[in-house]
């Protein structure tokens, strides 16, 4: 069980977890979170495809919101989003992710990260952007949906701005921050917070 906390105006949260990104060779089980589920008024989640297909469900995961921070305690792999936090054209997604103690259950990091675009969130046919780090520095821009894409590799790539943990069980800080800006020639995107 890995605790995440993000300020609740971080509206899409994009959560991958054990069984989605394990390191070559390793193989790890997702664990359900005891009290699981969605607490958060609004908001609504998926599990990833490979997890509900291992019969992972939503309540295998926890949301809930403490103060003004969301509190994720993540089992399977999961996305979470409001569907009233919307944005169209010119936009910024930040984000907060606080680790308490790196790779307390891991023996490799797992990174998290917002969801900054997407479409036909919770159906089959959704696609969504998300950017997540990693609690070793690296960092990862990926796209899933029905064409699903790799930005900078299966692993990431490292990046100074990205703040590491001192070592294994220590607390990490993580930032993100996404600008979209809109021209005539993009495509329309949609951002689900």
């Amino acid at each position: 069980m890995r605790l995440v906390y993000a300020p609740a105006l971080a509206v899409a949260v994009a959560l991958l977890t054990p069984a989605m990104i394990p390191a070559q060779g390793q193989t790890e089980t997702s664990r359900p979170v005891e009290g699981g589920g969605i607490s958060v008024p609004g908001w609504t989640g998926k599990i990833d495809a490979k997890e509900e297909q291992a019969g992972q469900t939503l309540n295998n995961a926890k949301l809930a919101q403490e103060g003004k921070d969301l509190h994720v305690t993540t089992g399977p792999a999961v996305t979470y989003w409001n569907p009233a936090n919307k944005a169209a054209g010119n936009y910024t997604v930040k984000a907060t992710f606080k680790e308490p103690k790196y790779m307390n259950l891991n023996s490799h990091p797992h990174p998290y990260g917002i969801v900054v675009a997407g479409n036909d969130l919770g159906t089959d046919g959704q696609s969504y952007l998300y950017c997540a780090a990693y609690g070793n520095g690296n960092f990862i821009v990926r796209g899933f949906g029905p064409e699903p894409f790799q930005m900078n590799g299966r692993r990431g790539e490292a990046n100074a701005a990205v703040n590491k943990a001192a070592g294994p069980g220590e607390p990490v800080t993580r930032r993100s921050l996404f600008r979209s800006k809109a021209t005539a020639s993009s495509a329309p995107l949609t951002a689900p917070w």
